[in-house]
């Protein structure tokens, strides 16, 4: 599976890392991984270390996340992006919304 969840050592945090292509046929895995109905996640980061690929449809489950998070409230970091994936955060202004790191 190309999606992979973990906590962060204080439990707090959850981390979605996304291998390969993030697209529409990652959907229902990328909302599984983060849908838990968890009270004790303050905070997810999306690691995209080994994302190779990222469409329209993962910037709209990137949306759903920050929803379901709490939207302007929401404590979400995507991290480790390659440059062409950078490019099209930024070129979606995804940086007024996630910290990109």
């Amino acid at each position: 599976m190309p999606i992979h969840t973990r906590r962060s050592e204080d439990g707090q945090t959850l981390i979605i890392k996304i291998d390969g292509r993030f697209d529409f046929s990652t959907h229902q895995a990328f909302r599984d991984a983060y849908e838990h109905g968890d009270q004790e996640i303050k905070g997810y980061v999306v690691d995209l270390s080994d994302t190779t690929y990222l469409d329209s449809s993962a910037l709209g489950m990137l949306l759903l996340l920050r929803d379901y998070a709490g939207g302007d409230r929401a404590t979400i970091s995507i991290e480790n992006c390659n440059s062409d994936v950078r490019r099209i955060l930024a070129i979606s202004n995804f940086e007024q919304l996630f910290a990109i790191r």
